[in-house]
């Protein structure tokens, strides 16, 4: 078996805030709703409850966010994603519901630095002002689908594997030293 890969290498970019390509890591989409099981298939795999709407449940290494109704994304280290598979089948045996692994099909990145805020205003129409702590917030980077959430002084943005290299692109440039909002 190969060896895991993340999308752009583990780039970085110094500017007047730290872009970091942080990966691969493991991410499943769990598609489930109303499940009597849902709560132990979560704690099983990640070690978190359910995340209410729009909030992202940390725990150390994993996490677990609240993408939709119906959809969450499971955050963990890329070798235990079998394993969080396999538990949550076993928790949510006979319940409807889809766990997929989607780990080589995104990219996440860390925006970091006293103005890591000032990279994702000048990309995203959000109100960062408003953006609380353990908040997910769907939106989009440019053109592109992003998540995010504020995380340890930063940011953490998820996207599609393969707009990775454009989202690192947006990145840096909006971090260009001397490019800071007043």
């Amino acid at each position: 078996m190969s060896e895991p890969v993340s999308a752009l290498g583990g780039t970085s970019f110094q500017g007047f805030a730290t872009i970091r390509e942080i990966g691969p890591l493991g991410m499943i989409t769990l598609r489930a709703k109303g499940l009597k099981s849902l709560d132990k298939a979560i704690k099983a795999a990640v070690g978190t409850k359910v995340p209410a709407q729009r909030r992202i449940e940390v725990n150390g290494e994993r996490a677990c966010g609240w993408m939709s109704p119906d959809e969450y994304l499971l955050v963990l280290p890329y070798a235990e994603v079998a394993a969080a598979l396999a538990a949550i089948a076993r928790e949510l045996a006979g319940e409807h519901h889809l766990a997929v692994d989607v780990s080589d099909a995104r990219a996440i990145f860390r925006i970091e630095g006293a103005k890591a805020t000032q990279v994702l205003q000048k990309l995203s129409p959000v109100d960062f002002a408003t953006l609380e702590p353990g908040e997910l917030r769907r939106s989009r980077a440019a053109q592109v689908a992003a998540a995010f959430w504020a995380q340890d002084g930063g940011y953490t943005l998820v996207c599609f594997r393969s707009v990775a290299g454009y989202v690192m692109g947006l990145l840096t440039h909006s971090a260009q030293p001397g490019s800071e909002l007043d």
